[in-house]
């Protein structure tokens, strides 16, 4: 499961090259990995992407995912996470 996790957040960078806006996936990332935010309000903050039931649980399980790692796991996860934005392929964006 956590690779499925770090292939995720891998991705991420990939949709900021497709012209989304990177401070949206700035914060839906810090708000994925941040231990004070609880599902439902993972779940509020990512309503307008949720349309099914599927899809909300799915949220619901990436979630639970982070809320069960060490702090010591999502300080390296953040790491990562700016090592990927601020790398070569992702700086022209």
């Amino acid at each position: 499961m956590k690779v499925v996790m770090v292939l995720l957040l891998a991705a991420f960078p990939l949709y900021c090259y497709a012209g989304s806006g990177c401070a949206l996936l700035e914060s839906v990332v810090e708000k994925t990995i941040d231990p004070s935010v609880s599902v439902e309000e993972y779940k509020e903050y990512l309503q307008r992407f949720i349309h099914d039931e599927k899809t909300e649980a799915a949220v619901e399980e990436f979630k639970e995912c982070f809320l069960s790692q060490s702090n010591e796991t999502l300080a390296n996860i953040r790491v990562m996470v700016h090592t990927i934005y601020d790398s070569l392929y992702c700086a022209p964006y």
